[in-house]
């Protein structure tokens, strides 16, 4: 039962990991599916979780903080599509600079405001979202195998957490059963088709950055009032291009993502859990080792066993309408 134990112990570690991950590569499948390469998740991610801990810090209220996070990330991500939608500029370097904006603007504001070196208060209880103890969960705590596995790893997540994994059926729903989502993947594909149907290219994409700007919120409010109790400088610390690669390592597709994701976040915790422990035989191994597990397994498995991830066609060329 001690490793049965441990393997409950790294698994929760994973789903409260795994998180933000699937909220942002799920942003960036619509974004992308719409021709839109959106290096920025990183970015609006940050920016989410700065705005929604400085919201909630102010009002006590989560639900507030999560409202700021959307409003902040939806605003960035239509200034990504001011920049490569309808200014036609090269999507790469307007993600990154959104990349690079929101980490300096965070670490000013966040002194102006506060001044505790970029960081913002610590949040009450009552300001983050609690975890949810689900029915029955005190009950099978003692069955032996399952009782650990429900208490300890599907019960006792916040609601952000449901959320997530609730988001990927919708998210497949949306894109292959609407009509939105059709056209969605179609200008991704053949933009001049969409047009010439009489179709709105640029309001579509522009429409898939609102909606990544929404789940970016919620990836950022989780880091900064659901999994902490604070902003931190960088706290996103690279997630938004995690997410990426989770992204084409599932080929854009919504269900895979969520797995990729999950295979991510079980690495990392992973990870976590063997700093300082040494492996029989080896001895104490460097935790960057293991850290870089999740990159070293992508290139194996891209290289060797999925075959080529393929972006939509059109994905990074501003579309120009022909006269």
């Amino acid at each position: 039962m001690e490793y049965y134990d441990l393997l409950i112990s790294i698994l929760g570690s994973t789903i409260r990991l795994s998180i933000p991950l699937i909220f942002t590569a799920l942003a960036g499948l619509f974004s992308e599916r719409a021709g839109i390469f959106d290096i920025g998740l990183e970015g609006k991610m940050l920016a989410s979780a700065f705005a929604a801990a400085c919201v909630a810090s102010v009002s006590g209220s989560a639900w507030a903080g999560l409202g700021a996070g959307i409003v902040i990330s939806v605003a960035f991500g239509l200034l990504h599509g001011f920049a490569s939608i309808t200014n036609r500029g090269n999507q790469i370097v307007s993600g990154v600079a959104i990349n690079f904006l929101t980490a300096g603007l965070t670490i000013v504001l966040g002194q102006a405001w506060f001044g505790q070196g970029g960081r913002t208060p610590t949040l009450p209880a009552e300001a983050r979202f609690a975890s949810i103890t689900l029915p029955g969960a005190a009950a099978i705590h003692d069955v032996p195998f399952i009782g650990p596995l429900y208490a300890n790893v599907i019960s006792g997540n916040n609601i952000l957490t449901y959320l997530a994994f609730l988001a990927v059926p919708i998210s497949w729903w949306i894109l292959y059963r609407t009509r939105f989502g059709l056209r969605l993947r179609a200008v991704g594909e053949n933009p001049g088709a969409v047009d010439t149907a009489g179709i709105s290219v640029e309001w579509l994409r522009y429409r898939s950055l609102i909606v990544a700007g929404i789940l970016c919120g919620f990836s950022g409010t989780y880091l900064a009032i659901a999994q902490s109790a604070a902003f931190i400088n960088n706290m996103s610390a690279g997630k938004g291009y995690i997410a990426l690669a989770a992204l084409i390592f599932a080929k854009w597709k919504p269900v895979p993502v969520m797995f990729t994701c999950l295979l991510f976040g079980f690495l990392d915790a992973f990870a976590n859990f063997m700093q300082g422990k040494a492996v029989p035989g080896i001895g104490e191994v460097p935790v960057q080792i293991f850290q870089a597990l999740p990159y070293i397994l992508t290139c194996i498995l891209l290289a060797g066993f999925i075959g080529v991830a393929k972006p939509p066609k059109a994905g990074g060329v501003p579309y120009t309408k022909e006269r």
